[in-house]
């Protein structure tokens, strides 16, 4: 993709010396280019080809403690002039936020890390078509398999560069590429569906076309027969791909956002001990080929390794700046933004570091329990920590995998349930939040 990046940063400094000609006294801008190209078929024919190229600018400025924020894809210079005005008029209608601003001079990333997180070679049409016909059609030589929901391949560039009034410039460029499909087995009330994928920055580092088909096909197939689980509290077993639902869980709640309004049940729990020890959270938005990788957050602050759980203890809040001046902090590097909001505190590269025993030790012991492949809807309450999400997977009977469940419900309260996980050591990369196997003793599972 063609993209002229000392154009784009005159751009982005004409427009915060307008704002501050305006009557800003502070300012800064963000751009956001990206183009994305895929390609899907269903039952080997083609479905779709999609080819979108958008450029979206984002102004926020400051007049006082009183701030705005404003976005346009229009980047000429009447266009501009119009974006600082309406910014302007919406600057001074705001009450006062006591705790807006930019982030301090001292916090802006000065080094750029290598991450390699850019593939310099950008498929075809025709090229992202016939992986997703590969996919899908290595799921459909399964046998048992019955339909398709179709296979899918794409590829995103996103080219980001952020401009403050106090002297920061950066920019970055990432690539993703993505591999999916879903297929069907069984018929009528006994039709079971899943699916496999697989994403990265680099194309070389996806697993191959042919592997997520097969995948995807033998996930579905061992689903046929499902039942429900009995009820009552048991050992619960979380697979590698729903796993990393208990980092989100904890990154909201540990948000500073969050903190800071008091609407977490981890508010109060900062340097306490909150999982088992020697239980290790790390967060690196520094990872080689990550796809969370960055060289800086959405206000330039530079970011770095931390241990967020640092031997079962809570050692860290997520903050952006604005949240790390209402808890009397600094940002943590973690701000993400859009070109139409304010930055708010997210995750980066965060993981569980990997235990001492494979999956099949993990679950030796249990009489009774169930392993988790699938988790449906978000019933958790950020306020108290109550957890309850649908689920399916498979029994557990005297420390095996057994028969396979659906339409059940797992329980419990995120607080007790971060203290009761075990990790096995099968942590593997795969995503933005990656975990390995966990279990999770004395959960309530609601089936039959």
């Amino acid at each position: 993709m063609n993209f002229n990046s000392s154009l784009y940063e005159n751009l982005l400094n004409e427009l915060l010396t307008k704002a501050k000609k305006s009557g800003a006294d502070t300012a800064d801008a963000i751009l956001l280019n990206n183009t994305n190209l895929s390609a899907s078929c269903r039952l080997g024919k083609l479905e779709d080809i999609q080819r979108a190229e958008s450029q979206d600018l984002g102004l926020r400025l400051f007049i006082g403690k009183k701030q705005a924020y404003i976005s346009t894809s229009n980047v000429s210079n009447s266009s501009l002039d119009e974006l600082v005005e309406r910014g302007i008029n919406m600057a001074n209608a705001v009450p006062e936020d006591p705790y807006c601003g930019l982030a301090e001079s001292d916090l802006l990333a000065t080094d750029t890390p290598q991450l390699d997180i850019t593939d310099k070679t950008e498929p075809t049409a025709e090229t992202l078509l016939q992986e997703a016909q590969e996919a899908e059609a290595s799921a459909l030589a399964v046998k048992g398999i019955t339909n398709s929901e179709g296979g899918e391949s794409s590829y995103n560039f996103t080219t980001s560069m952020l401009a403050t009034s106090n002297g920061f410039f950066g920019s970055y460029d990432k690539t993703i590429h993505s591999i999916s499909v879903s297929v069907l087995a069984g018929s009528g009330t006994e039709m079971e569906r899943d699916y496999e994928y697989s994403i990265a920055c680099h194309k070389n580092d996806l697993i191959s076309p042919q592997s997520i088909g097969k995948l995807a096909g033998e996930k579905t197939t061992r689903r046929i027969g499902a039942r429900k689980a009995k009820s009552g509290k048991m050992p619960v077993v979380f697979d590698p791909r729903i796993s990393n639902s208990l980092l989100q869980h904890l990154s909201n709640s540990i948000s500073g956002s969050s903190i800071a309004r008091s609407t977490s049940f981890m508010s109060d729990q900062l340097g306490l001990t909150v999982f088992n020890s020697g239980i290790n959270i790390i967060d690196n938005p520094h990872k080689y080929r990550g796809l969370r990788s960055r060289p800086f957050d959405g206000e330039g602050v530079e970011g770095s390794l931390i241990k967020v759980i640092d031997n079962g203890q809570l050692s860290t809040w997520f903050l952006d700046s604005r949240s790390g001046r209402q808890l009397g902090l600094s940002s943590t590097g973690h701000a993400s933004r859009s070109t139409s909001g304010a930055p708010s505190p997210s995750p980066t590269n965060l993981y569980i570091e990997e235990g001492q025993v494979d999956p099949s030790e993990l679950i030796k012991n249990i009489k009774e329990g169930v392993y988790i492949t699938e988790l449906i809807g978000m019933g958790v309450n950020s306020v108290t920590g109550d957890y309850s999400r649908g689920a399916s997977g498979f029994m557990i009977q005297n420390g095996h995998r057994t028969f396979p469940v659906s339409e059940i419900t797992i329980a419990g309260n995120l607080k007790s349930m971060f203290k009761e996980i075990t990790p096995a050591n099968d942590l593997e990369f795969k995503f933005g939040l990656n975990a390995p196997t966990l279990r999770i003793d004395g959960m309530t599972v609601a089936g039959a």
